[in-house]
């Protein structure tokens, strides 16, 4: 394990990731503007791709970073049986999770029951197929919906917060399922869909379109809300939420519903709305292989 990795183990994640929140929000001009011109520096983003190309007109570091793009700048395969990337980023990792575990890297896995911090909930995708999106600092932070869905339940499990990048992924045994997230969970026409928002260090937090800030203050225990009954339906390629700065998007789908394109392949670049691979026709919206019952993420 390199030094950088093992001193993550030691760093305060929370103190840490609460002071990038206050910094972030920040609207002291010669402060937001030193942070946006380090992200210039060093990343290469494409600003002629923002509803507001000039950086500096943003009014913190937060509203530079999860910047709009203007019309045209992203759309939706046109194949409407496409099932979309949810945001732009590199793929982590993808597949098919195999009675109930996800790869993460060589040697490392974790499970389907661990990350959405409920058995019950992980059962209908124990042998379906996930997909794993890294952001980095350079890429569009807004998360959008890779098909249509009704919003049932969001859990919050609060966890440690380690970087998400590649080489911690490689490092650090069940990542994504130690680190804070929000589960988002909906209903779709194939049965269920799991958009699992991961936090790491220095994520400042995680907005919903539903809910606006939908990450509480650090907790000890699972915050569960449940939607159903009210008919928050969410169209495919609509915008559900985003990150307050850089982690992971990681998807889950029940066995049958969507075969995923075999040219994918792990550190590939990706756009939000680009074809990820094509819904199964065979996928009868009847939750096919096991969808959540009645009681299934009650509170």
């Amino acid at each position: 394990m390199s030094p950088g990795v093992l001193a993550q183990y030691l760093l305060p994640h929370r103190f840490l990731s609460r002071l990038a929140l206050y910094a972030a929000r920040s609207r002291w001009a010669p402060w937001k503007n030193l942070l946006i011109r380090q992200v210039l520096t060093h990343f290469d983003v494409a600003m002629d791709e923002a509803e507001q190309p000039d950086p500096f007109a943003y009014p913190s570091f937060n509203a530079f970073f999860t910047r709009a793009l203007r019309n045209g700048a992203r759309v939706p395969d046109p194949d409407p049986a496409a099932f979309l990337m949810p945001s732009d980023g590199r793929i982590s990792q993808f597949g098919a999770i195999r009675s109930g575990r996800i790869f993460q890297a060589k040697g490392h896995d974790y499970s389907a029951a661990e990350l959405l911090g409920d058995a019950e909930l992980a059962a209908p995708f124990a042998e379906g197929a996930f997909l794993n999106v890294y952001l980095a600092p350079r890429d569009y932070h807004r998360v959008h919906m890779p098909w249509r869905g009704t919003l049932r339940e969001t859990l919050h499990v609060p966890g440690r917060l380690f970087s998400v990048s590649p080489g911690t992924a490689a490092a650090v045994p069940r990542l994504f399922a130690r680190n804070e997230r929000l589960v988002c969970l909906f209903d779709c026409d194939f049965g269920p869909m799991a958009v699992v928002m991961v936090g790491a260090l220095l994520v400042s937090g995680v907005e919903t379109v539903w809910n606006g800030v939908d990450i509480p203050k650090y907790a000890n225990r699972i915050v569960r809300r449940d939607f159903r009954g009210q008919g928050i339906v969410l169209e495919r390629f609509a915008e559900m939420a985003r990150f307050n700065y850089g982690s992971t998007v990681v998807v889950l789908l029940p066995q049958g519903a969507v075969q995923l394109d075999r040219d994918l392949a792990p550190q590939q670049s990706v756009r939000v709305g680009a074809r990820a691979g094509l819904r199964t026709p065979a996928a009868d919206g009847e939750g096919a292989r096991g969808g959540w019952t009645s009681r299934a993420g009650a509170p």
